[in-house]
């Protein structure tokens, strides 16, 4: 308990998933916690599941595509509580399958906003804050489809390749700004987007491809990212953190 106390975070996507998972556990963890994510409903549960544990929490609505959405989020979170010591980019789509070539461009460009070009504002506006304080931890959701190919999901796998190196090049930045970034690679976690991708699949083909025998849970997850957010990983910066069952080891 505790690990966070005194520390403000922003988690987008908070209001399901590996979102509401982590914004959970860091409240938990004695953290003030800003939930963003662009559905009003989802949100304001996560806020409501916090504040009933006894924690402290505050919804913004934001679509982390947009620059002003972004832009209010850093300022709703330094007019709330003061300060922002970890940002958590998690809030992404996966996009519809398709083969590069049938992709509409239409769709790429929604994908990489979402998931690539809000990693890039998070950090935008997050880092002259954190150099104002001192310091922070700046988090993002990648994926193993950013490391390995993934046939079907060219933009999603596109975008978060991206948010490796995104993450790297900023932990090299702003190193000596004591301002530390990393990024969490899952592998098939049991999520809301799990079960749109999945579809009417048999969830047993897809366990099978898992070396553990199981998809991940979004509270493992959580709970990299409370590691990367708390002072234990002090040395940790501009690394991948790969949580995936095993699936890209083989």
């Amino acid at each position: 308990m505790d690990r966070l106390k005194g520390k403000v975070a922003i988690i987008t996507g908070g209001g399901s998933g590996i979102g509401r998972a982590s914004c959970l556990l860091f409240a938990r963890e004695g953290a003030k916690v800003v939930v963003a994510d662009y559905v009003l409903e989802g949100g304001k549960e996560t806020v409501r599941q916090i504040t009933e544990a006894g924690g402290e929490a505050v919804f913004v609505q934001a679509d982390v595509s947009k620059s002003a959405d972004v832009q209010n989020m850093i300022g709703a979170t330094i007019r709330n509580y003061g300060r922002v010591d970890v940002l958590f980019n998690n809030a992404g789509i996966e996009g519809p399958s398709s083969k590069l070539a049938n992709l509409k461009e239409e769709d790429w460009d929604r994908v990489i906003a979402i998931d690539l070009t809000s990693v890039y504002l998070g950090m935008k506006y997050v880092i002259p804050e954190m150099i104002k304080q001192g310091g922070g931890s700046i988090i993002s959701t990648a994926s193993v489809a950013g490391m390995v190919g993934f046939p079907g999901s060219g933009a999603y796998a596109a975008a978060k390749a991206g948010v490796i190196n995104l993450t790297r090049l900023a932990a090299l930045e702003y190193a000596d700004k004591n301002i530390r970034v990393n990024c969490i690679c899952p592998g098939v976690i049991e999520t809301p987007m799990v079960d749109r991708v999945v579809g009417g699949r048999p969830r047993e083909r897809i366990v099978r491809t898992e070396p553990v025998g199981r998809l991940g849970r979004p509270e493992e997850i959580a709970n990299a990212a409370l590691f990367l957010a708390s002072d234990e990983s002090s040395f940790a910066t501009g690394a991948p953190f790969v949580i995936d069952g095993g699936y890209i080891a083989r």
